[in-house]
């Protein structure tokens, strides 16, 4: 039975704000080198592991797991690497392990909000040990939050991936744990908000007797390119966004000639791999391409990429911005003029189309078309001709289309807004591009990127960012995508000082919001505080420990006992709710 009380739930609180506005709700901990007893044992982050048989799922906190044979693992394993080559095989593992690893890192940055870095660092690898991939013995580990360098080297035990893959080919002359090298990297690199790489520089797979991983920030490295390789969906994807950290040329192994630099496309995520994935799929047709997609998740540069990796390379790009130019003047720009056309027409010009002939014409924003310049635009990809204002003839042109929008043109269709008919002819060959949001796996790499970046384009040297700042940085909305994350950093690198880490309200100086509940950047750009937690049932008087009995306790009366509802109430999951209620000495039913 549940033990309750009649007094109402405060309206003003929820155990989710008890969470954050202090660790101690959430298991806080805190040490001070790498040696502490303080950090999270294997017994701190097994209680955050739940089974729930009577549904068939099994949650580490709110994330859902799985349960794997080994030899199911290892079958999987054999199978892609005979069909699809060790090469492409390492890859595909490389990056289940690095989302894997940023999932992790999420996860203690949530649940271990005031951890300090040695401290987070090392429940990571609790966590790889937990989720019964290999046991982790540290030799010994670094970070300098002054300058947010990195360096680790650790010694690996039991490696699942070792075993299945001596059992199916042996000893071999190169290291097999792939998945666990990714998981440290993405772990790592995620909770320090830099690009951190890791290296098996022994394994058993080799005839080691132990498997031994050094990781260390990536300028650190000589090269990082071979590294990074194994971290994108396609050679191509990304091929310069690495150019200078240590050393490293961009280059695209896979084409004969490069992307160019301003090209650089960064990820490692499933959502951004499935999109380079269709990118690679199209690319040597010649089919129209529609990107959709928020405004500014970089759809210029995934249609910059797709006619760089084309039969096309050779020939002209040219991007418009069908918003920006006037109605009145659309139809000379796409289509061109001849001379004497309309009053100021001196010479002839010709237009977008006939500029990219034998190339790429990129039509973005095209959702702003009118409805008169809709049916010019269709004729000419129907026919593939254009006619200039005032000529008389028809000029034959081979132009590959490639349009964007960032409006639902299926709705824009319905509401008589957009040709059904040249939707249908834009429409060959969808390619979503998801916010960046939805891929957060992503914006450690993006944040390492746009340091570099700006570092060397304006000319300042900046050690890295803000435990502060990555957290700041990790779970923003970002309502302006890539675009806003760029803006953010490259504001933060011309403010901070020479040498120094970026700061919160370095990066944060609009207004933006960086918690829906809780956080907010004032205007002097500093973090707002929490939102008051006073309350009229004299909570002020009391532990956290005791509130938050407290509120389970009203919770679960309010909503009759029911676990998953009173979990909605207060903000947090059910797999939480049940931990708290067992730790408060609550008896659920």
């Amino acid at each position: 039975m549940i033990k309750t009380t009649n007094s109402p739930l405060p309206e003003r609180i929820s155990l989710a704000d008890v969470a954050r506005a202090t660790g101690a709700a959430l298991g806080r901990f805190e040490a001070s080198h790498v040696g502490s007893e303080e950090h999270p044992t294997i017994a701190d982050i097994s209680e955050c592991l739940f089974f729930s048989p009577g549904d068939g799922r099994i949650w580490l906190q709110d994330q859902r797991m799985v349960l794997l044979h080994t030899e199911a693992l290892g079958s999987l394993r054999r199978e892609l690497i005979d069909s699809l080559g060790q090469e492409k095989a390492r890859g595909l593992f490389t990056r289940a392990g690095y989302v894997s690893g940023a999932r992790d890192a999420q996860l203690v940055r949530k649940h271990w909000p005031d951890a300090e870095p040695a401290a987070a660092a090392m429940a990571g690898t609790r966590l790889h040990a937990l989720e019964g991939l290999v046991k982790v013995e540290l030799v010994h580990a670094r970070y300098d939050p002054e300058t947010s360098d990195y360096e680790g080297e650790f010694i690996w035990h039991h490696s699942i991936e070792d075993d299945e893959h001596i059992a199916a080919y042996g000893i071999g002359g190169s290291p097999a744990c792939w998945m666990q090298v990714g998981y440290a990297t993405g772990y790592v690199s995620t909770l320090f908000g830099r690009l951190v790489v890791f290296r098996e520089v022994a394994c058993r797979s080799m005839g080691e007797s132990q498997c031994r991983v050094i990781g260390k920030s990536a300028e650190r490295w000589d090269d990082v390119e071979e590294d990074m390789r194994y971290l994108r969906a396609r050679d191509f994807v990304g091929a310069a966004q690495y150019d200078g950290v240590g050393g490293a040329e961009p280059q695209a192994a896979a084409l004969p000639t490069p992307p160019r630099k301003n090209d650089a496309m960064v990820g490692a995520s499933s959502a951004f791999n499935a999109a380079c994935h269709l990118l690679h799929r199209v690319a040597p047709t010649t089919a129209t391409v529609l990107f959709t997609g928020e405004s500014g998740v970089g759809k210029e540069k995934f249609a910059s990429m797709l006619h760089s990796i084309g039969p096309r390379r050779d020939k002209p790009f040219i991007a418009v911005n069908c918003a920006a130019i006037p109605e009145t003047l659309i139809e000379s720009e796409l289509f061109g003029v001849e001379r004497g056309a309309y009053t100021g027409a001196g010479a002839a010009r010709p237009g977008r189309f006939e500029r990219a002939h034998g190339g790429t014409l990129f039509l973005d924003e095209i959702g702003t078309l009118s409805y008169a310049a809709q049916g010019k635009l269709l004729r000419t990809l129907q026919e593939g001709e254009v006619e200039r204002v005032g000529g008389t003839r028809s000029i034959q042109v081979d132009t590959r289309v490639v349009a964007a929008t960032n409006v639902d043109l299926r709705q824009a269709v319905r509401e008589g807004k957009f040709r059904d008919d040249l939707f249908f002819r834009l429409n060959v060959f969808p390619i979503h591009l998801p916010p960046l949001r939805e891929r957060r796996d992503d914006v450690p790499l993006l944040m390492s990127h746009f340091l570099q970046h700006y570092g060397r384009k304006h000319g300042r040297r900046v050690a890295g960012f803000t435990q502060a700042a990555v957290k700041a940085l990790l779970n923003y909305d970002y309502p302006g995508n890539i675009r806003e994350l760029q803006n953010l950093i490259e504001r933060a690198v011309i403010v901070a000082p020479e040498g120094g880490l970026l700061e919160v309200h370095h990066l944060f100086t609009s207004g933006e919001t960086l918690d829906k509940n809780v956080l907010s950047v004032r205007p002097d750009g500093h973090l707002a505080g929490a939102a008051s937690t006073s309350t009229s049932t004299n909570a002020s008087a009391s532990s956290l420990g005791q509130m938050e009995e407290t509120l389970i306790r009203r919770a679960l009366e309010q909503c009759g006992g029911n676990i998953s509802a009173a979990a909605r109430v207060l903000g947090v999951t059910r797999p939480q709710l049940a931990y708290r209620a067992r730790k408060r000495g609550i008896v659920t039913r």
